[in-house]
């Protein structure tokens, strides 16, 4: 069972591209050795070895490594000497979900960008999914770049914000993206971390603030190379990155993360400041909350160190970017998730409303005038 560990990894994960070469660092704490392989060196497991750095870390550099490269860590167990070939965790490029980390160029023009987040009472929000906003019949999914030839449609519709559903890399080509296999990815069939950072710039060019969904409570659970990482794990369960006792268990599979131990906890705290950061999301909405402060739904008892950890990172993005907005679906009318962590709540910004989100649901989709209840529209509107 892991604990927490308290210690911060150490600065840069993952492919780091450097004048002349690229940087390698991966945390795999059950490994003998660790070699990266890659278009760079023929895939040969032995030229490129990284070295240890202690507490699990392990790092090297490799000269001629380069931007659009291809690569995978090939990780030897100590226990068993089992050899195990793995995609980058932090990868912020893949050929798919079941293919090769790439080496990614992390520079982009942002035109000295000058966006100012609307007021949150005043954010106007549209809720979309890239691969139907505008996609074609039978055809595949939308993408990214259709959304950016669209802003004007959906700034004349008079909203001011828009909400994506996940982007991070997914099994096949058809989800809703709450099955993200690489975290760091931007799903590859949408146009990758790109046209991405291109849509939200455009959005902010056009006064629309860019709010993204995150999945925090499990991951996968398919294409997971996260899964028994580097060999180890305990009761059949995902090994390092993942809780393998009784507290793995989702709605989803066994992937829920080890929120008590220090490095998964970086993780996700790196995944959060990268789209707030790097790529100047202006606000992020966890996916079901409720399975990363309780098990199964909050009927079978807390996780307490899941409720530190989301305020850990709300009070994280707080002192770095307060006007960064961050939104819970937790639908459990919880009032501790939007008070503050030193009174002892999660910290978040907004909660989704099941009071809300229902009733307004019905009113919308239901065909017979008859079966629409303007009282339960107006009551939703002033929380009644």
């Amino acid at each position: 069972m892991a604990t927490t560990i308290s210690q911060s990894s150490p600065s840069g994960m993952g492919a780091i591209p450097y004048d002349g070469g690229t940087a390698f660092r991966v945390w795999t704490p059950f490994a003998s050795s660790v070699s990266v392989v890659g278009s760079f060196n023929n895939w040969t497991q032995d030229e490129n070895l990284l070295t240890s750095e202690g507490n699990g870390y392990w790092y090297a550099e490799v000269p001629n490594a380069k931007i659009g490269d291809e690569y995978r860590y090939v990780i030897v167990n100590r226990d068993t000497n089992n050899t195990y070939k793995r995609n980058d965790p932090y990868a912020r490029e893949v050929t798919y979900s079941n293919g090769n980390s790439v080496i990614h160029d992390p520079h982009f023009d942002w035109d000295s960008e000058n966006f100012n987040m609307p007021f949150w009472n005043e954010l106007i929000i549209y809720e979309m999914h890239v691969g139907t906003f505008y996609d074609e019949l039978g055809g595949a999914p939308g993408k990214l770049e259709g959304i950016v030839q669209r802003l004007g449609y959906l700034q004349d519709l008079g909203i001011n914000a828009i909400q994506l559903m996940p982007l991070a890399e997914f099994a096949a080509d058809f989800s809703w993206g709450y099955n993200p296999a690489h975290p760091f990815a931007i799903e590859k069939i949408y146009g990758g971390v790109r046209e991405f950072k291109k849509l939200v710039k455009e959005a902010h060019a056009r006064g629309i603030a860019v709010i993204l969904d995150v999945v925090y409570n499990h991951f996968g659970p398919s294409d997971l190379d996260l899964w028994q990482f580097d060999g180890w794990s305990e009761n059949g369960k995902g090994g390092i990155y993942f809780y393998n006792d009784w507290r793995s268990k989702t709605p989803w599979g066994d992937t829920r993360p080890d929120y008590g131990r220090g490095e998964v906890r970086q993780y996700l705290r790196d995944n959060a400041l990268m789209w707030l950061e790097a790529c100047h999301v202006d606000g992020l909405r966890w996916d079901s909350t409720v399975n990363i402060r309780t098990l199964h739904n909050g009927s079978g008892g807390d996780i307490p160190e899941g409720w530190s950890f989301m305020q850990w990172l709300n009070d994280e993005i707080d002192a770095k970017q307060p006007w960064k907005l961050t939104i819970a679906e937790d639908l459990q009318n919880n009032e501790w998730i939007i008070k503050d962590t030193g009174a002892g709540g999660a910290g978040f910004d907004a909660q989704w409303d099941p009071g809300f989100v229902h009733p307004i649901r019905h009113a919308i989709s239901t065909q017979n005038d008859r079966d629409r209840d303007m009282d339960a529209v107006r009551d939703a509107i002033y929380h009644r």
